[in-house]
């Protein structure tokens, strides 16, 4: 019988991009890189917690018995130690890079929007009252 590895949190962390993603879920390490395409709630809700313990938001959603079947198939080992909760590589390569980088696209592009807005308001109302 074959002994059950183990990882530490960071080790974990390093499984983060999505190429390679590892979650943590009750403790047990799943690599679930084949499965992202599959995921029925998009690739996105995986991706957010790639590297680290996705325990809660696994339970949140209610799995069914399949969806436990399916990740006891993608069981690679055991935590070590304290559970990986927050994110890799902050401003880094790999999923929290690339999440850290979404993030401030989305807020860059909110901003893109509004500043010519703002401008084309106040061009129009110095035609007007000037």
């Amino acid at each position: 019988m074959s002994e059950t590895k183990s990882f530490t949190a960071k080790e974990i962390a390093k499984h983060c991009t999505r190429d390679d993603i590892w979650i943590v879920v009750h403790g047990k390490v799943y690599d679930v890189t084949k499965f992202l395409d599959e995921h029925p709630g998009g690739e996105e809700v995986i991706l957010e917690h790639a590297g680290i313990d996705a325990t809660e938001a696994f339970e949140d959603i209610g799995h069914s018995d399949d969806a436990h079947d399916l990740l006891a198939g993608l069981l690679i080992g055991d935590l070590e130690g304290a559970a990986p909760t927050a994110p890799a590589h902050s401003g880094k390569e790999g999923a929290d890079g690339d999440q850290e980088r979404l993030r401030s696209k989305q807020n860059s592009s909110s901003w893109g929007l509004l500043i010519p807005l703002a401008f084309a308001v106040a061009l129009i109302a110095y035609k007007i009252y000037a």
